[in-house]
């Protein structure tokens, strides 16, 4: 199986929704950071070694469809390049709403690592590298929503109309199927990963 969509954004920039979004329309199964979390012993030394520039996609990738969220959006460049036919879709939201959601969520986990349970400490790791690859030394709300806007302007300037979608959540099924060619599905858009799920999925990985 090779990947035939991608995601470049960020984390908290509705990932999970498009995760399930993909995996309705069938472009299933989605590699997200839920994924990593779940498959730990086999994908945190998969991404440590693309962390150390060993990168073996058809390994991280073997058995998914699509993927969205971190690690990928950290290797957005290489990834699309692994897979050129993949069509590419840059999920969004405004760098205000994303750098309040993702203050309050990941970087409110990561970035104490004394709070780490031991069993998910090499996860933490690994995530930490993900994100200052990401970020590079940006640590303020104000260097951290640059490093937002640069990344997008980035993805935006790399791919030309017909291989690159931004979406917004709040965009729905309608310019996602257009731009994967396929049927519009029955029922609303997913909706989902709030706060509060977001915890959930971190008591996930304090039981790696």
């Amino acid at each position: 199986m090779s990947l035939t969509v991608m995601s470049a954004g960020f984390g908290r920039t509705g990932t999970m929704s498009l995760k399930l979004a993909l995996e309705q329309l069938g472009f299933g199964p989605c590699h997200h950071m839920i994924e990593v979390i779940h498959n730990g012993e086999t994908q945190v030394p998969l991404w440590n070694a693309a962390l150390a520039g060993k990168p073996d996609y058809a390994a991280i990738y073997d058995g998914y469809h699509s993927a969205v969220d971190w690690p990928t959006a950290a290797f957005w460049e290489e990834t699309a390049a692994a897979y050129p036919d993949a069509k590419i879709i840059l999920s969004t939201r405004s760098p205000e709403s994303w750098y309040a959601s993702i203050s309050e969520t990941i970087l409110a986990t990561v970035w104490k690592p004394e709070t780490w349970p031991p069993q998910a400490v090499e996860w933490f790791k690994m995530v930490t590298k993900v994100l200052e690859r990401s970020f590079g030394d940006a640590r303020d709300k104000d260097a951290l929503i640059k490093a937002f806007e640069a990344h997008e302007a980035s993805v935006k300037a790399a791919f030309p109309d017909d291989r690159l979608l931004v979406h917004s959540a709040k965009d729905g099924w309608e310019p996602l199927c257009a731009h994967l060619g396929v049927t519009v599905p029955d029922g609303p858009y997913p909706r989902t990963n709030n706060r509060d799920e977001f915890f959930q999925h971190m008591k996930d990985a304090d039981d790696m």
